[in-house]
Formats: C-alpha cells, structure tokens, sequence
C-alpha cells in the first residue's frame, strides 16, 4: 500500500502515526494492497482556495476528499481493485478548532478526519439521512478499534 503524506501546513504533524491511522483504515476497509492514498496537510488560505475551486463553497473547511479510480471497499468473498484511491486534503488549524470544541484535541480531530476523508474516497457520502448513519457509525467503528488495539 503506497501512502504518501505532505506537510504543507506550517505546523508540526505526526506524519508517521497518520500513515499507520490510513494503513489501517485501508486494510479495515478492504482495499486492495497496492491501493495509493495521498494526504496533504495545508494552511488555511490553501483549504479555503481549493474549496471554492473544487466545491464551488467559500471559506476553509477541514478535509477535502478528491477520488480517482473510483474503488469502493473490497467484499468478503469479493477481491478488491487495485489503483489510486485518490487524494486528501486536510488543515489542522481547522482540525485544532474543531477539535477544541468537541472536547478531544486536534490530533484526534485529524484522526477523526482522515477516517473520514478516507470513507469519502471510497465513495461513502453523508447528504441523507441513511447515508449519514452508516458513514458515521462506520467512522466510530474504525476510529474505536484503531485506538483500541
């Protein structure tokens, strides 16, 4: 599984822990092995532009998902594709915000995001009512059993 992580935010980020939260996450979710993932952490100027540019929405938010190949988690009796799940972008300034208002600091905010980001990229999405239950739960779960081993 090929990861590559960037540090474009100007602040100091566990690149290696970040790696192992995404590898897991992949092979929870069963993706194909040689699957490539790319997370870009970035400021908020950076977040904001590629939110207007991408999304057509203004101001920064706090994690972009770009797919690429479209692979979707692989079934139980089912092998997964390989290919290039796509790209993440991410700020931890937001994540430091957010973070501070949900009571549970920013590195378990970026973690909570790279789960989800990761989900969107496998073609999970939130905008109904049945679709959020499941992303969510789905998020929690991962979430709970990577800081739980």
């Amino acid at each position: 599984m090929s990861i590559e992580i960037l540090n474009e935010s100007g602040q100091e980020l566990d690149v290696q822990s970040l790696a192992s939260l995404s590898r897991f996450t992949l092979e929870r979710m069963r993706v194909h092995p040689l699957a490539e993932l790319c997370i870009k952490a970035v400021d908020v100027d950076t977040i904001a532009e590629l939110n207007a540019k991408w999304m057509d929405k203004e101001g920064p938010t706090d994690v972009l998902a770009f797919p690429m190949d479209e692979l979707r988690p692989g079934l139980v009796n089912e092998e997964p594709e390989e290919g290039v799940l796509g790209d993440l972008v991410l700020c931890p300034e937001i994540a430091a915000t957010q973070g501070e208002s949900a009571g549970h600091g920013r590195d378990a905010e970026i973690e909570l995001l790279t789960v989800h980001g990761i989900l969107h990229l496998l073609g999970y999405d939130h905008a109904l009512p049945e679709e959020h239950k499941e992303m969510f739960g789905l998020q929690d779960q991962v979430l709970q059993e990577w800081r739980s081993r």
